[in-house]
């Protein structure tokens, strides 16, 4: 592989801590990068993602397509001299997503009060 077709590549965790630096192909996918992200997850962390659908990739304020490959999400910036490229990882695992969502049954119901002055 060329060493210009390389991307150098950090993944900021939820708290604080990093996955690499590692180097990738800038032809790699995101889909690619999440699959190596769970392989490699630090195994003492609280949250752990178990599928590349838990794992969102956030790269210069933008969260990441699975389909996009790496030279396509690259920042201009990232060009810099010696400058890996850092994205943020944010865990959402599926079940936390059904959690989340209420029912309109659940909701509280409203109680009205009315006054009627004779």
């Amino acid at each position: 592989m060329p060493e210009e077709d390389l991307v150098e590549l950090k993944f900021r965790l939820y708290d604080g801590s990093d996955i690499g630096p590692i180097r990738y192909s800038s032809s790699s996918t995101v889909a690619m990068l999440k699959e190596r992200i769970i392989s490699e997850w630090p195994r003492d962390k609280k949250i752990i993602p178990k599928v590349a659908n838990d794992v969102k990739l956030i790269s210069a304020g933008k969260i990441l397509e699975n389909n996009k490959t790496i030279a396509q999400c690259k920042p201009p910036f990232g060009e810099l001299p010696g400058g890996g490229i850092t994205m943020h990882v944010v865990v959402q695992p599926s079940s936390a997503k059904t959690k989340t969502e209420k029912k309109v049954d659940d909701l509280p119901k409203k109680t009205t009060c009315s006054c009627t002055i004779l």
